[in-house]
């Protein structure tokens, strides 16, 4: 019988881990979320996705628009480092492009925060993390 690429150990290896991966990066956004609903900031939008990019969560905390890019990894360290500053840069216009579609447009208040999760789902959260 000839070696079927379609079924091959290595592919269904990859698609698990890529299956666990995607289950934990939603486990780790619906922790951040009750984190930021727990503190009084509602969340409005789940992966948001505009031309220039995805935002994970977008909260509101009185009139401020809070912008929360999520990364989950075995520590928070390990976490933090997954993001690149190609990464930011989409997500900076992301949030641009979001808020061009409020009332105050560009004028709007925003902070941009990145929520930590770690491995065992301890939620750490910078806030104006790309500030500066």
């Amino acid at each position: 019988m000839p070696f079927d690429v379609v079924s091959s150990p290595a592919r269904s290896s990859r698609k698990a881990r890529g299956l666990t991966n995607y289950l934990a990066g939603h486990a780790a956004e619906a922790a951040v979320a009750r984190h930021y609903e727990d503190r009084g900031v509602g969340i409005c939008a789940r992966n948001w996705r505009g031309i220039t990019g995805e935002i994970d969560l977008i909260g509101r905390d009185g009139d401020v628009v809070v912008f929360i890019e999520v990364k989950q990894s075995r520590t928070h360290d390990l976490a933090a480092s997954h993001i690149s500053d190609a990464q930011i840069r989409r997500i900076f216009a992301s949030v641009d492009e979001f808020v061009a579609g409020e009332p105050k447009g560009l004028l709007t208040d925003v902070r941009i925060d990145l929520a930590l999760v770690d491995g065992q789902g301890r939620v750490e959260v910078v806030e104006n993390a790309f500030a500066g």
